[in-house]
Parts: C-alpha cells; structure tokens; sequence
C-alpha cells in the first residue's frame, strides 16, 4: 500500500521535475474531457491519498469520487507525445498545464478529440513584472502571556488564549501553507521548534522545482510565523504546536493565470498526502497582461479556476482560509480569488482593538454572499519581518494566517467536527454575526464560544440518551423528527432556538407519529437548538442548518 502511494506521488509530481525556465514557452491550461482509460479506481483509494487523507474522509463522511482520481495517464502520455511539456496536472478540475513555443501545435491540440478547451495563462515573452505584488508595509501545553510577547494581541483579540491556555496549540494538527516563498525558513531561529521536532514535513517549489527552496520570497515566511513561530519570551503564533507542509506556488516576479493552476495542483497534492487545513495569502484578479485579468462578476464564488480548487479542497474535508485582499482602496476594492469561494474563509484584517484596516478589500462576493467571512489582525501584525527579525507589517497576508492557526487549535479540541460545522462555529461565534456588513463580514471570531458551540453539537441523540432523532442534520429546507419509543396520543411541542435563545420557529406535533418539516429554508444557517418538550420532559438536539 506505502510503495502504490509512493508510486502514485511520483506519478503527479514528476513532470514538475522537467520543468525549466525557458521564456521562450508560453504556458497553457489544456481542459480535458473525461478521465477514460485511467487506471486507477475508487474502490482502491490506497493507490491515490495517503492512509491519513482517507481517514479525513471517513471521518466527515466524505465519500471517495470520480474527481479524486488523478488525470488519464493516456491523454497526458498523447499530449507529451505530441511535444508538449507536461508541467503539472490537475484531477480535480481534469486539466493539465502544458508549455510550448509552437503555437501551430497548441491549435491542434485544441482539436483533439479528449480536449475541452486550451487557454494561455502565461506567455512566454513576458509583457512586464509585477511590482508590489504583495502590498506588504512595515509599520509603525503551559501558556504563559509573557512568552507572546506583542504577539499577545493577536491571540487575545479573538479570546484565542482560552484554547492556549487548555493545551491546545495544534498539536498533531497538518496545515500546508501555500505562498511565493520560505526564505530562511530552514535556519531563522523563531522557526527553531519546527526544524528540531520535526514539524516541517514536507516542502515543495510548484513554480521551478530547481530553485533553492529556502532562497526565494520572504512572503511565505513572514506568514509561517504568524501561525508556527515559536520564540519564547518574544514571540509565539497562533499554532506553534502544529505540523506543517510548505509549498511555493506563486511566481513572485510575474502575475499569470498560471499561478492559479500551480496553487490548485498544491491543494490537490496536500489533500492526498491529508492535510486538515490550508493557509492561502495569495489572491488573483489583475494580471501582467490585462486581457486575463478577472472581472467582478466572475467573483461569484464558484467561477474562477482556483475558487473552484480552493472549493474542491474545502468539499474533500479541509478547512480553507484566503486572504480577502488589500484593494479597498484602489478601484478594484473588492476581494479576490480564492476569498470569493463560497466554502471560504475569507479573512480581512484589523488592528489590535479590533478597528479595521483601510485597505482591506470589501465585499460582497458578486451575487451577495457575505464576503469576507470574519476578520483578525493584519494590521501593525507581529512577526518575522521580510529583514529576517521580528517586526510589523500590515495586510490579509498576515491577518489570513493569524486565524488559520487558530482555526487548527480549534480543530484539535474538536476533533469529531468536519469542516462545515468548524467553519459555522467560527462565523457563529463572531462579533457581529447576527448583522454581517461588506467590510468585516461576520465580524471577529471568540475561539472560546466556537469551541462551546461545538461542544453542544448532539450528533447521534442515541448516544445522548435521547428518544428523539432528527434528519437530515445538517439540513437544508426540511427536517424529520421521529420519537424512538412512540407513545400513542401525547401532545409535544417541538422548538427551534437559535444559540441566543431566541425562538425562530415552533409546532405542536403528536408523539406517536413522524413529524416532517418543510419549507424551513428561512431559517438561518448555522448552529439551531431543537427543543422537544412532551409529559414534562425536555430534550435538546443540536442542528446545523446549511444554505
């Protein structure tokens, strides 16, 4: 099983070995078709995800799918054959990247029978370079709040030291971190517990696996230390206890499409190798060559190619986190890909009284979806600078990660959640969740209430000792209830609350018989309480009302 997995790792990331800097190839994303002639079968996942990622499938009830299965070795094998350069691929979205010089094999590919369709999403002579890609300014087990140092604030703006303080640092919890760069990363001592523990399990460059890896950007490792630095006495992130996987995905030099497709590929591998949570401080809406730029229409969280990717990786049991953007004030304004997902945490920041910063991007994702999500400091955040010490610096890139550890330590003290119902606790559990706005969404996270909420979660009544069941759970638009011992002719009373003990909904209902509700669409998602009341006695079944 060890040496099929192996096997298979090598098979999707090999091609990322023939990869050379050539300016001269443009680069493309060729959609295929369907996945014919694949040898590999749901029936035998072992052959494509690691043990663990098929143990977080089991766990979240997530079933084993067609789009788990990597891409037909024959139609890559064809397209290699024909000239192209396979640079990756992606069996999420069933597409390859390719690069050539010859445009007239690029048109034929177009017409192969196996091809969907074939889109630039880099040139090969490249138009210009991005410059000030990351809007990045500097500014102005026991825990102990003296060891935070100023990164205290951090942690106590969303009452993350309750987690802390009970042990919970992420401990055995994987998190990939997918950025431009780990500069230093292998030898800055606040990074000092991950190297001598081990923690750092895997890295991988998706841009140009001939670099030096520890030679390139400092964004990725700026953001590494908001979650796993580890300085005693000075500075400590959020989830210095978890384990972390660091994969180079964007081209700090160049804004392309291409980017998007590297970023997708990653969150595919890190969902095989089983992952529990993904930090993404990139975002993508204008690129070097304006004609590929985005539109904010297509920011509806579920048309652009890497939302659809982060989307995917949120569905296969992981939680996402995407940095909403730093574009407030610029005329674009609003968040950017992958933050508009719809399965997305999109994070925005604010400063350590929890006062919003000016340049974070703003919402609504096109259509009306709360966006961002929640929000955490990512102004004037501490961390390990871009001068290798530690410092400030303000933007999404900071504030994203700042709640990923976080959403990490969370995971830890539940770890019977999936990732909807983290995800709802967290929004639930935020500042201003019963008013959300198009600049902080639903405000700022308290990790002590999201922890409670999801302490109260009643996932099998049996368990509880309950007589009453309710399905499905999470709902939707209907609910059945049905009593376990059915007594004939009692009246009951069924309520449905939510966590303020407000009451949103109520029906009398006779005890020996099914009830079924329909038509519960307006009722908000989120965690509800369903109290069922009969011959004096109460009983309490927690529900999760989805979209």
């Amino acid at each position: 099983m060890k040496i099929r997995l192996i096997l298979l790792l090598l098979f999707l990331c090999a091609d990322l070995g023939l990869y050379a800097q050539d300016s001269a190839k443009n680069s493309y994303w060729v959609k295929l078709k369907d996945k014919s002639g694949t040898p590999f079968r749901i029936g035998r996942p072992d052959e494509f995800l690691s043990q663990r990622s098929i143990a977080r499938r089991i766990r979240q009830h997530i079933a084993i799918d067609e789009t788990d299965l990597p891409v037909s070795p024959e139609y890559v094998d064809s397209l290699r054959n024909l000239g192209l350069e396979i640079v990756h691929t992606s069996k999420w979205l069933n597409g390859v990247t390719v690069r050539t010089a010859d445009t007239v094999l690029i048109n034929q590919i177009a017409t192969l029978s196996f091809v969907v369709s074939v889109e630039l999403t880099k040139p090969g002579n490249l138009l210009k370079s991005a410059t000030q890609k990351f809007r990045i300014e500097d500014a102005d087990s026991e825990y102990k709040a003296a060891d935070y140092g100023i990164a205290i604030s951090q942690l106590t703006l969303m009452n993350g030291q309750y987690l802390h303080e009970q042990g919970y640092r992420g401990k055995g919890i994987q998190i990939a971190v997918l950025d431009a760069g780990f500069w230093h990363v292998d030898r800055l001592s606040v990074f000092d517990s991950l190297r001598t523990e081990n923690r750092i399990l895997g890295t991988r460059d998706f841009v140009d696996p001939t670099s030096g890896f520890y030679e390139q950007h400092t964004h990725g490792m700026s953001v590494l230390s908001c979650m796993g630095g580890n300085l005693p006495g000075s500075m400590i992130g959020t989830a210095p206890d978890a384990s972390f996987y660091l994969f180079r995905t964007e081209d700090a030099s160049t804004e392309y499409p291409v980017e998007e497709d590297n970023w997708v590929t990653a969150a595919e591998f890190a969902d095989s190798l089983g992952v529990d949570v993904i930090n993404s401080s990139l975002g993508y809406f204008t690129f070097d060559d304006v004609r590929m730029n985005h539109t904010y229409t297509e920011m509806d969280g579920k048309t652009i190619r890497v939302t659809q990717g982060a989307n995917m990786a949120f569905q296969k049991g992981i939680l996402v986190f995407a940095s909403a953007g730093n574009e407030a004030s610029d005329s674009w304004k609003y968040i950017i890909a992958p933050a508009d997902g719809e399965n997305i945490l999109a994070v925005a920041a604010v400063d350590k009284n929890g006062n919003r910063a000016s340049f974070s991007s703003v919402g609504p994702a096109f259509g009306g979806a709360v966006k961002p999500n929640v929000a955490a400091v990512g102004w004037a955040t501490y961390l390990e600078t871009s001068a290798g010490a530690l410092g400030y610096s303000n933007g999404t890139s900071f504030s994203s990660p700042v709640l990923a550890g976080m959403g990490a330590c969370l995971l830890q003290a539940n770890p019977l959640a999936d990732v909807q119902q983290l995800k709802m606790a967290i929004e639930q559990s935020a500042s201003q969740y019963s008013t959300p706005d198009s600049l902080l969404g639903f405000g700022i996270p308290d990790f002590e209430k999201a922890d409670q909420y999801l302490k109260i979660r009643n996932l099998d009544a049996l368990e509880n000792g309950n007589t009453f069941v309710a399905s499905p759970n999470p709902f939707q638009n209907y609910l059945f209830v049905q009593n376990l011992n059915p007594v004939s002719g009692i009246d009951g009373l069924l309520s449905i609350y939510n966590l303020q003990g407000v009451q949103l909904w109520q029906s009398t209902f006779k005890t020996s018989d099914p009830v079924f509700w329909e038509n519960l669409s307006n009722l908000p998602r989120g965690f509800l309480v369903l109290k069922i009341e009969s011959e004096g006695k109460k009983e309490v079944i927690k529900l999760v009302k989805t979209n």
